[in-house]
């Protein structure tokens, strides 16, 4: 691609097309096809730069070029580098002085973009960085400085998360070496010069933008560990700081009340260095009294506006650092500093403010994020209590007793005037539940109590007549507090509690207030993902009376949306809704028409605009539930599905949802599985050549396709055998062994074809098939070390070759294997054993994985006449041993699949961008040799058989063999056989 107006013309064209919905998607294809042309990533820098193009296109090309670099920069595939090395050169090399000339709003996802190129090729290959950067630093032209700090933060920030390792050390040491002196002198100017021109506004803004960059970067280099430079210049730096902790200048200062001003960021950042050096320095760190002291003083006069929040969570948390602190108990502990801080710090942020109430309002899915999760923003109240919590650590009893006093006041106020004083018994509520709770998280509520504290009896007093007054009655914020009570304590109240209130939360649905009847949803979905002693405590028998009504609610609650946006906004309804399905199993078969109605009705709606990908999940989770519980009690019911879901399905495919498609893969693949024989139907057919599209396997599909795949294999190996279809499947197969990402799951489809496909069928691939996995391995050996680096691909590898010997449906047994692999090179099946095979076969987790290694190795060592001759023969022993060590790892302890479904969260399990699995739809694990019951039995019995075969050979080789003299007496009597028949 030539860089002139014509492709410039063209690029702003496409970017301002994506802005139309109309022709956003049509855009997005042209885009994607220019994108991996030579010198195409220059002509989108050329647009950011431009300061006579439109601003709008210049922040879309930014964007743009910020996700062009995460799609492309790390090449995913072999011979797959899509930007071209000369490319990438002139691009790191225009970086900098583009950084430094943009507006902040671009800066900002350009500076992403450098975070992931310096995550790749800092320093190594980007020597020239940091040299650049500093000399760029200039004592008076601070907008340059901005862009030179802002681009080093982005560089710095990612060590913040990493772990700490040895290439992690030397590439801060890297920065240290080089970086510290300017910094500080750039420190040392800034300062002198923001007092300088203390009067002058318009230069104070760019100055205090330099001061907050600088305190970002402070906190960057001091991360992980304390270096040394920082560490000699201590009394320095943290005089500054604690200069900028106090300061205040009214030309800093905003007018808006929501929104935190540059002085707010500068004194939050403070106070997370000083937390760093509390938790992690705190030997070195000698000024923390100092601060502790000036931070209470901060709180203690710090407005209650919005634009603080942020600034009194970050003080909250410094606090409750040092107060976990025992050695420091003399600045805090005794018991008239104990009230002060519990009466002047805790609970005046403990408080609710007109703008909670405003947000409860206005904004109610907001206000339940920030309540339930903290959202993206720091709450005072969630600080406080962690700050309560602080205190008690070394002073539960005084602290919890001032506590109470506070909280026995507030309900008797209430009680004098229960509208007017209302917010005294929220607040009472609030910090009851602080005191009492030790320990906890959002998604499993209390779990350790304070001792002090009477939980359930505070319940029954002051929580229960809430719940139980009509719906309507009341303070609905004082609802929300009843519920929440009862969610935050589930696991302090008996089953036979719980079934009591249940029917309170489910009249509660009824609500017209948002936060209410989300709240009781809420409530009610953790209840039923409680366990007690490996088991769930409320069953399929005890939802079923409530389960029709259950679902009634919530899906009318939903369909109140009136947009895609609106109807998929409240993802704790769609949670609700699939936990309902989970709990009630079979139970669902009579509703099952009306549920599928109404989800793939809802569906229809969101699949217009995606927009709340937890609410999707949930949906198609719902879905997934409802195959997997009702298909296996009735073979009419998929058909069924199938009817019910195909039209959708087929829109999602055609329209080419992204969101959706990973999951349509997934639930094809549930409903083919439970087809039976090797015939696949016309709809099924339809499918097939769409799916073997390369263009399809992109990287959000693979872990759904494959599966999708094995699924045809399994369920329609004739039909793809009768059309031909092998090769294009082989096809994928090759596509997937060339990505470093996926080359794993070409095992998968390899797997499926071994055990699918007759042997006959598959001799005339096996050499190329064996040569792509050999080619692939080759690439895995360090550079570094030489020696082969052991992942995910060469565990596969391992379960693929112990699959192809496990199911024996080769006329020449095990031999056959290895003389596929012998027939490339001489004894390349003994260095796969060696390379491979041994290193792998302990790491092998799933029970049913262990079983099939096991089972092939057992047929390798006692089937194969090869394995008697050399070099064979010599591995042997120790094939046996390591066999012996397999089946004597201790049992995967994993329950039964489907008890899995109870106690999945989403939460937990983690949610992918680019692809979720559904728990509801994971393929139960297939037993490969289910007419194998014991692996040691089998074992005893194919050495025996053996020995009669070669008599007096197998002693010998046991002999040789470490753990045999130990563990294959044991396995010879479950055997029921003698072990003196071997001599």
């Amino acid at each position: 691609m030539e860089i002139n107006d014509q492709t410039y013309g063209a690029l702003q064209q496409y970017l301002r097309q994506t802005f139309d919905p109309s022709t956003q998607k049509q855009a997005e294809q042209s885009l994607a096809q220019v994108e991996v042309q030579r010198n195409f990533p220059l002509l989108v820098i050329k647009l950011i730069g431009d300061q006579s193009a439109d601003p709008t296109t210049r922040f879309a090309a930014a964007l743009f070029f910020k996700n062009y670099v995460k799609r492309h920069w790390v090449p995913d595939d072999e011979n797959a580098n899509k930007i071209a090395l000369e490319d990438r050169a002139a691009v790191k090399a225009q970086l900098v002085d583009l950084m430094i000339a943009v507006p902040e709003k671009i800066q900002l996802q350009v500076s992403e973009a450098v975070s992931i190129i310096a995550a790749s090729d800092f320093p190594d290959d980007w020597e020239q960085l940091l040299p650049n950067l500093i000399g760029k630093l200039s004592t008076t032209d601070y907008q340059v400085n901005n862009g030179v700090l802002q681009t080093a933060h982005s560089i710095f920030k990612p060590w913040r998360s990493q772990f700490r390792s040895d290439r992690l050390f030397m590439d801060i040491q890297y920065v240290l070496k080089d970086f510290c002196e300017p910094y500080k002198q750039l420190f040392a100017t800034t300062d002198k010069l923001i007092t300088d021109y203390a009067n002058d506004k318009a230069a104070l803004q760019v100055l205090s933008q330099s001061l907050l960059l600088l305190v970002k970067i402070y906190y960057d280099l001091n991360c992980q560990d304390l270096p040394e430079f920082f560490e000699d210049n201590m009394p320095y730096f943290m005089e500054l700081l604690h200069k900028y902790l106090t300061y205040n200048n009214s030309n800093l200062e905003t007018d808006d009340e929501d929104e935190a001003g540059v002085l707010e960021k500068v004194k939050s950042g403070i106070c997370e260095i000083v937390e760093l050096y509390t938790q992690r320095y705190e030997e070195e760190f000698q000024q923390l009294p100092t601060f502790f002291s000036t931070v209470l003083q901060l709180l203690s006069s710090t407005s209650q506006d919005p634009k603080y929040d942020v600034l009194a969570s970050k003080a909250l948390s410094f606090l409750n650092s040092v107060v976990r602190l025992h050695k420091h108990s003399n600045i805090y502990g005794t018991e008239d500093t104990l009230k002060q801080l519990c009466e002047k710090i805790a609970l005046p942020n403990m408080a609710l403010r007109t703008i909670d109430e405003e947000l409860f309002e206005d904004d109610p899915i907001e206000y339940i994020r920030r309540d339930l999760e903290g959202s993206d923003s720091d709450t005072r109240r969630r600080a406080a209590a962690d700050f309560v919590r602080g205190l008690m650590e070394h002073f539960e009893s005084q602290v919890t007793a001032i506590f109470l006093g506070y909280i026995q006041h507030f309900l008797q106020q209430y009680t004098t005037n229960p509208d007017a004083y209302w917010k005294d018994k929220n607040t009472a509520i609030f910090l009851l539940t602080a005191v009492a709770t030790k320990s906890g998280t959002a998604q499993h509520g209390a779990t350790t109590i304070n001792p002090h504290i009477d939980v359930i009896d505070f319940f029954s007093k002051y929580i229960l007549a809430d719940l139980q007054s009509p719906v309507t009655a009341g303070n609905p914020i004082l609802k929300v507090d009843a519920i929440k009570y009862l969610y935050t304590f589930r696991h302090q109240l008996t089953k036979e509690q719980l079934v009591t209130v249940f029917p309170l939360l489910v009249e509660h649905l009824k609500s017209d207030n948002y936060v209410v009847y989300t709240y009781s949803a809420v409530a009610i979905e953790r209840i039923l993902f409680i366990k007690k002693v490996n088991a769930m405590l409320f069953t399929q028998a005890d939802i079923q009376p409530y389960a029709e009504t259950l679902l009634e609610l919530l899906f009318k609650q939903i369909e109140k949306g009136q947009t895609p946006e609106k109807l998929a906004e409240n993802d704790y309804l769609m949670r609700a809704i699939m936990r309902v399905i989970i709990t009630s199993r079979q139970g669902m078969t009579p509703y099952v028409n009306i549920i599928m109605g109404k989800l793939t009705n809802i569906l229809a709606v969101v699949s217009k605009n995606p927009s709340n990908p937890r609410f999707n999940h949930y949906v198609f989770e719902s879905i997934g539930a409802l195959i997997r519980f009702i298909c296996p009690s009735s073979p009419a019911a998929v058909e069924e599905f199938e009817n019910l879901l195909f039209g959708p399905f087929q829109v999602i495919l055609a329209q080419d949802i992204q969101e959706f498609t990973p999951y349509v893969f997934q639930l094809l693949a549930q409903l083919l599985d439970f087809h039976t024989g090797k015939d696949l139907s016309e709809a099924y057919i339809a499918l097939l050549d769409p799916l073997l599209n390369p263009a399809l396997w992109e990287y959000g599909n693979i872990p759904a396709l494959v599966p999708l795949v094995q699924s045809y294999l399994s369920r329609g190996v004739n039909t793809i055998l009768a059309r031909n279809k092998l090769t294009p499947i082989l096809g994928v197969f090759q596509k997937l062994m060339a990505s470093r990402q996926h080359d794993h799951y070409g095992f998968g489809i390899l797997s499926a074809i071994v055990v699918n496909v007759p042997l006959d069928v598959i001799t005339p691939y096996l050499r190329a098939i064996i040569t792509y996995v050999l080619t692939r391995l080759q690439s895995k050996t360090s550079k570094s070390t030489g020696q082969l680096v052991h992942d995910k691909f060469t565990r596969s590898m391992l379960l693929w070759i112990c699959l192809f010997l496990a199911l024996d449906k080769q006329p020449g047994g095990a031999d056959t294997v290895i003389e596929a692999f012998d027939s490339l090179q001489p004894n390349l099946f003994f260095q796969m054993l060696n390379l491979v095979v041994l290193p792998e076969l302990q790491k092998v987790a799933e029970a049913k994985d262990r079983k099939t290694c096991a089972v092939g190795l057992t047929r390798l060592l006692t089937q194969s006449e090869k394995m008697l001759t050399d070099p064979y023969v010599g591995a042997w022993p120790t094939v046996l041993t390591a066999l012996l060590k397999l089946l004597e790892l201790p049992q995967d302890l994993a329950g039964d699949d489907l008890d899995e479904l109870y106690t999945f969260d989403l939460e937990d399990t983690g949610y992918g961008a680019t692809f979720a699995k559904l728990a509801t739809a994971a393929p139960v694990k297939e037993d490969y040799v289910p007419s194998i019951t014991d692996p040691t039995v089998f074992l005893a019995q194919s050495i025996l058989a053996l020995n009669q075969r070669h008599p007096g050979k197998v002693l010998a080789l046991l002999q040789q063999s470490e753990g045999a003299g130990d563990f294959l007496p044991k396995y010879f009597k479950n055997a029921n056989l003698d072990m003196a028949q071997l001599s």
